[in-house]
């Protein structure tokens, strides 16, 4: 499908990422260009060793234009914000457009999991979410874009020749053909896009 077919129609009122081995990087490269105006909310799960403390939001809060802040529990999510899930929890989306934190089993051997935040916020989002998967060693986050697609959601993998590990983006494209495949460039500027259809 191509970029402007793909968000031509499309209303987007939130953006989730999950990334996993190289996804610090990717990550920077994607958001640091985009401006201070940029309106969505952008909730991003990235795997951390566990037991260590996440320090991401001191890593991306000095680089981007917009606000940077841990997901807190019950925390309402709002616009023009990067949200990171915290170290050793699993990060939902509920219905009413809220954070939960929960001490859940590791899915995909992750805890906070991909798949968990994105098929919470699919329920909560539906069609108005745009779910993106970068580079990463395992298979999280493959499930929930899934859910995302399923409920009428935007789904974007980054290009596997690109990302630093491809084996998550792979798997993502194996199991449900994502609308879109693209470069890091490619996902910064359909981000600028869904982010000037979502007045």
């Amino acid at each position: 499908m191509e970029v402007m077919q793909a968000t031509k129609e499309q209303r987007i009122e939130a953006v989730v990422i999950g990334a996993s081995a190289g996804g610090v990087h990717a990550l920077l490269a994607l958001l640091s260009g985009l401006p201070g105006s940029f309106r969505l909310p952008i909730v991003a799960v990235l795997h951390l060793p566990e037991g260590r403390d996440s320090l991401l939001v001191e890593i991306f809060q000095h680089r981007l234009a917009i606000a940077v802040r841990e997901a807190a529990d019950k925390e309402s999510i709002a616009p023009a914000t990067l949200y990171f899930a915290g170290s050793g929890y699993h990060l939902s989306v509920e219905m009413d457009r809220s954070f939960s934190l929960s001490c859940e089993a590791p899915v995909n051997y992750s805890r906070p999991s991909i798949d968990v935040l994105m098929e919470s916020a699919a329920d909560a989002y539906g069609a108005s979410l745009a779910g993106i998967l970068l580079t990463g060693a395992n298979f999280d986050g493959a499930a929930g874009l899934a859910k995302i697609r399923q409920q009428g959601g935007l789904t974007v993998v980054q290009d596997p020749a690109e990302a630093q590990v491809a084996t998550m983006p792979q798997a993502a494209i194996r199991k449900l053909h994502p609308n879109l495949i693209l470069t890091l460039d490619g996902i910064r500027s359909l981000l600028l896009k869904l982010d000037g259809n979502s007045c």
